[in-house]
């Protein structure tokens, strides 16, 4: 109790200064989980009064044929999307680690996709991929081939992967650029004189030290392939307002917003944060022990 010191003006300041994003992140963040939580033990359809429901929303989920379809499409699109976009940053950001005229044009070109409206991206997918001429299937028709249905139900999902990884090297690029431009120099050059072949230095030399940027690039890239949204409701969503690959999010949406099944919609929303928090857990305990092997 002696060591307690009355706050100085300076730190009311402080407090005055961080109040804003503290009050946001109080009633933004943690007032939206809290709510959602609240929700999802409820029936609500946003007209009526909310009536208590228990937990039968979470007993329904797995009855409920499109949270399977969505789940099983969230789990598909991560397993594509995750090792693509990690392994397609890592050599971009490889090869644009150089000092070569015009290299900052480049690094602009990669990452400009990132920072573009995902609604203006989409549509211009969506034109690329469109049946009757689309920029896709003019190449196909030209190599002699078929005009392809991309965004059916058969393609969609490989459709959207390529356009999510395409927005995605960027960001990932960026980290990893962050990652090699830490690497002393030295060590390749050594290494180099030493008679170690381009894949031996990337193998014992880059690697290892990209191990921390590569393991938050996966985090990071499969939260993101968790909540990905914007492209799949862009690209794949029908006439009837339906989708030919919903996700998760998408089915969320379309649960709350459509059908005003609020308790499902937060029931599914609350589902989804625990497998990212679980699967976040799950590689923090490996990168643990693949610290403690090292």
């Amino acid at each position: 109790m002696g060591n307690l010191r009355p706050m100085g003006p300076e730190r009311w300041w402080v407090l005055v200064f961080l109040a804003p994003t503290l009050l946001g992140l109080l009633l933004g963040t943690f007032g939206s989980i809290f709510a959602t939580l609240g929700i999802s033990f409820t029936d609500w359809d946003l007209l009526t009064p909310a009536t208590l429901a228990g937990i039968s929303n979470y007993v329904d989920l797995p009855g409920d044929r499109l949270f399977r379809n969505a789940l099983w499409n969230t789990l598909a699109f991560s397993a594509l999307y995750v090792p693509a976009t990690v392994i397609i940053s890592l050599f971009v950001a490889i090869g644009l680690n150089r000092r070569i005229p015009g290299i900052s044009f480049f690094r602009v070109a990669f990452f400009l996709p990132t920072v573009s409206s995902p609604t203006a991206v989409g549509l211009l997918w969506t034109w690329i991929y469109a049946e009757n001429n689309g920029l896709m299937n003019r190449i196909v028709t030209a190599l002699g081939g078929d005009p392809v249905s991309w965004l059916s139900r058969d393609v969609a999902l490989y459709s959207v992967v390529i356009v999510n990884v395409w927005g995605a090297i960027g960001g990932g690029m960026i980290i990893f650029l962050a990652g090699l431009q830490s690497i002393p120099k030295d060590h390749c050059e050594v290494a180099a004189l030493d008679g170690a072949t381009p894949w031996q230095r990337l193998r014992f030399i880059t690697l290892p030290a990209l191990a921390p940027a590569m393991f938050f690039q996966i985090v990071l890239t499969t939260i993101n392939a968790f909540q990905a949204f914007d492209y799949i409701y862009i690209l794949t969503r029908t006439g009837n307002g339906n989708s030919t690959m919903p996700t998760l999010v998408f089915s969320i949406y379309r649960t709350g917003f459509r059908f005003f099944r609020m308790g499902d919609a937060a029931a599914q929303a609350v589902v989804l944060t625990g497998m990212i928090f679980v699967l976040t857990l799950v590689y923090f305990r490996l990168q643990k022990r693949w610290g403690a092997q090292a």
